[in-house]
């Protein structure tokens, strides 16, 4: 019988995620997002002149001015803050776990060890296979969504990433793979 210890661990000791060095997502993902934001401002934008094409008397000509000038405002605000947000995105791997930072007002750092990953996927969206991009996304056991998703790969290191994390949560299908397999006997005499 083995005696059961839980002790104690000073907090001065545990490793520092902060430390990590954290690679950027690829150049390339901020014209996927300012792509999403742009489209967003589109339709909304489509709406109004749709609403003043139809209801032109709704409001006066300075109140629809205004409105649009707002609206050409907000996507300015929008396209600056995007590329503030995307500089603060970055991702890594260690040996145990993968890490990945995001937020400009509001910063949240993730850190899912890969002992709790069941699943790993690898996504393309319309734009992002247009552009080599990929995404890789981490399932943890109990939900539905992904609880890491790291946008902006290239797609090659993305299929490396996802080879990985595959090999790290399911290690034993690699060695299973690469040992020379026994042949079948197919003699029928029993």
């Amino acid at each position: 019988m083995t005696n059961f210890t839980n002790e104690a661990i000073e907090i001065n000791e545990l490793p520092k995620f902060e430390e990590v060095q954290l690679r950027g997502l690829h150049s390339n993902y901020l014209k996927v997002m300012l792509f999403n934001f742009s489209l967003l401002i589109i339709l909304v934008l489509g709406g109004f002149a749709t609403v003043f094409v139809l209801k032109k008397d709704i409001f006066s000509i300075n109140v629809w001015g205004s409105i649009f000038v707002a609206l050409i405002l907000l996507l300015g605000l929008i396209v600056f803050f995007t590329k503030k947000s995307f500089k603060k995105i970055g991702y890594a791997f260690r040996s145990h776990d993968a890490i990945y930072k995001s937020g400009l007002i509001s910063e949240t750092t993730t850190i899912i060890p890969f002992n709790r990953v069941q699943h790993v996927a690898l996504h393309q969206g319309f734009i992002s296979r247009k552009l080599g991009l990929a995404s890789v996304e981490l399932f943890t056991a109990g939900g539905s969504s992904s609880d890491l998703k790291i946008p902006g790969l290239l797609l090659e290191e993305a299929q490396k990433i996802k080879n990985l994390v595959s090999q790290k949560i399911n290690p034993t299908a690699e060695r299973i793979e690469s040992e020379p397999t026994a042949p079948l006997n197919t003699d029928s005499n029993e």
